[in-house]
């Protein structure tokens, strides 16, 4: 039976990009999709297979200042206004929610009605909007274990990783092949929505200290802030480095799929990405995410093999520069780990996540 389902997410990639993965499924499955999110979306969402977007007003809780948290809890309440109107429109069987705060009124919204609804989490550690709204729905998905849930949580909780896009299921499948002593050794640096500065201070400093034998071989795609990217693209052309840098890379699927390492923080869409596909990494997280959810998600991918997870703290330029050198001479020790992190890939994740979806209870007479 067809179903019509609303997928609430905040407008960053981190929490859109598994939803456009099970928006795709659900689509491919004959069911019609409605995306609710905000208006940072726009550079994320153009790919998403949605019937239409709907924006809905959110905020943060980000200074406590009186007259700035008065704000947000105004623009909250416009924001649950509009959802529950969307909502009364719609009448969706099921809501989903994918985090961040954009998430948390059209799911709020379903939960008053009393209609279907649940959460889906990425992280090794619940973010603050599906804290908030865990209680109230009906199930929890988990694209990792939630091992620090609280008791009373953990019947409504079923592991089903975190979906993925299709390009990056279509990454998946070219094996990696290790750089031999002599060729290109492919290098793609990331920072996500957050943190794409510190690389682009490190990894110059790490590339200059590198034996010539090394540096000649390197081809770099490096993520970098809008400030900072004339000074990193210069970098690499002064160096003699085939560098691409750019704020933002749409095929990033296929520049995976080309490395022989990734450095990047390591956000749950993002260690997902790099199991399913099956690349070595140096994982750093974000010093400064409120849960230290980033750490979490680095330590099951250390603890198998497939990474090596360095706090920025400790990541001198001298430092990067020596496991860099270790892993572009040890073509077996990256293909290790690049086997490593494949094993702990769930590339049906997306799948997992719609049979829950299809399994959920249908909207009663009274709703």
């Amino acid at each position: 039976m067809t179903k019509r389902i609303l997928l609430a997410a905040g407008g960053t990639g981190g929490h859109l990009f598994p939803a456009e993965a099970l928006a795709h499924e659900l689509t491919r499955r004959g069911h019609e999709v409605h995306l609710a999110t905000d208006e940072r979306a726009g550079r994320f969402s153009g790919g998403f297979p949605a019937a239409e977007t709907h924006i809905v007003p959110s905020a943060t809780f980000g200074s406590r200042n009186p007259v700035a948290v008065a704000r947000s809890l105004l623009k909250l309440w416009t924001g649950l206004r509009t959802a529950s109107a969307l909502l009364r429109r719609l009448k969706p069987d099921v809501t989903i929610g994918f985090g961040g705060y954009p998430s948390v009124p059209p799911v709020l919204s379903a939960t008053q009605a009393g209609w279907p609804s649940m959460i889906h989490e990425q992280n090794a550690v619940m973010g603050r909007a599906n804290r908030f709204l865990a209680r109230r729905v009906g199930r929890i998905a988990a694209g990792i274990p939630q091992d620090k849930a609280p008791a009373e949580l953990r019947d409504k909780i079923v592991v089903t990783g975190n979906p993925v896009r299709p390009a990056v299921l279509e990454a998946a499948k070219t094996p990696y092949r290790p750089s031999a002593s002599g060729e290109a050794f492919n290098l793609v640096v990331f920072g996500g929505s957050q943190g794409a500065a510190f690389f682009s201070q490190v990894l110059p400093e790490a590339i200059s200290l590198l034996e010539p034998s090394v540096r000649e071989r390197l081809r770099v795609t490096q993520q970098a802030r809008t400030d900072d990217e004339a000074r990193v693209r210069t970098y690499y052309a002064d160096a003699g480095i085939p560098a691409e840098v750019s704020p933002f890379f749409s095929d990033m699927a296929d520049r995976l799929a080309a490395a022989h390492l990734v450095i990047s923080r390591s956000g749950a869409s993002t260690v997902s990405e790099l199991a399913v596909i099956g690349r070595p990494s140096i994982l750093v997280p974000y010093p400064y995410a409120l849960d230290h959810d980033q750490a979490a998600n680095a330590a099951r991918l250390e603890a198998q093999g497939g990474t090596i997870v360095a706090r920025q703290a400790d990541l001198t330029g001298e430092r990067l520069a020596t496991i860099l050198a270790q892993l572009a001479d040890a073509p077996d020790e990256a293909a290790r780990m690049a086997e490593a992190a494949r094993a702990t890939g769930i590339p049906n994740a997306a799948e997992l996540l719609a049979d829950l979806v299809e399994a959920m209870p249908p909207r009663t007479a009274r709703s």
